[in-house]
């Protein structure tokens, strides 16, 4: 009877309410898709139908046939690919700087890392596209990648530093006892142990690089053009393309949705291994 009484609290004070979250925080994103399969005339008609009586694929089909959405895809993939290169590049080795060796200066530039990421991301579009339109990069890839990185690197530098702060300095030491370089120790021991951690911080810098807008809609145009502005472009000053917009929506986040699913397991791993004191 007590058993009874104590899962039935359990239910009531843990699960209902995490449901309910859950359900709240869906609920957008179900509304997108549901509205994504309806044909247009059911779109626009009054009162609002929450189900599609007639569900169909044309805005998907008119999505791209009659825009550059497949292009915008394969633009914006392209752009947070390449953000994840290069904050992998130099987030990793700049970790394992912090982690394992003691220069002056140290903490002062670790909490500027942190500093970097308390700024509005507004006060480096100015800067970023006088410098890439001098240097003749804007409408580029470079050009999204590079302002990408300005504000992804940080973080990802903070956030491995964290992490290579868990694995034990101790097996650098055995390592290079039995003859490894620099180097080899970091290839052959430090990498395997810090996947989680890299696993995460690549997740975490994809999925911003594949979300950004602002930097997007300043240093792109018509050659590189990302989805976050593609979608903007179907909402005009006295219509929005419902159809259209929340088809693009649905592919958007289908992407984020699916890498999630297969990582899951390593992100949590990251995420808590990367929770100690820096």
């Amino acid at each position: 009877m007590i058993e009874r009484r104590s899962r039935l609290r359990r239910f009531l004070e843990i699960e209902v309410p995490v449901l309910a979250i859950v359900a709240f925080a869906l609920a957008p994103y179900a509304w997108m898709v549901l509205t994504s399969l309806k044909p247009q005339s059911e779109v626009t008609q009054t009162p609002i139908t929450y189900l599609p009586a007639a569900p169909t694929l044309e805005h998907y089909a008119e999505l791209f046939q009659r825009t550059s959405f497949g292009g915008n895809l394969v633009n914006s993939l392209i752009v947070a690919c390449g953000a994840v290169a290069l904050a992998l590049a130099l987030s990793v080795p700049a970790a394992y700087a912090f982690s394992r060796f003691r220069f002056a200066g140290r903490k002062v530039l670790l909490v500027q890392f942190l500093v970097i990421n308390m700024f509005p991301i507004v006060l480096l579009i100015i800067p970023l596209f006088v410098l890439m339109r001098q240097l003749g990069l804007l409408d580029t890839y470079v050009a999204l990648i590079a302002g990408h990185g300005t504000f992804t690197i940080p973080f990802a530098v903070w956030m491995m530093t964290s992490y290579m702060n868990g694995i034990p300095a101790e097996l650098d030491e055995a390592a290079m006892i039995d003859g490894c370089s620099r180097l080899q120790t970091i290839r052959r021991v430090v990498l395997p142990l810090a996947a989680p951690g890299i696993v995460t911080t690549a997740i975490y810098v994809f999925v911003t690089s594949w979300n950004e807008y602002l930097f997007a809609m300043m240093l792109s145009g018509n050659t590189v053009r990302t989805v976050t502005v593609a979608l903007q472009s179907f909402i005009g000053e006295f219509t929005i393309q419902w159809g259209l917009l929340t088809a693009g929506g649905t592919l958007v986040a289908l992407p984020v949705t699916i890498l999630f699913l297969l990582v899951q397991r390593r992100l949590v791993g990251g995420l808590t291994a990367g929770a100690v004191k820096t």
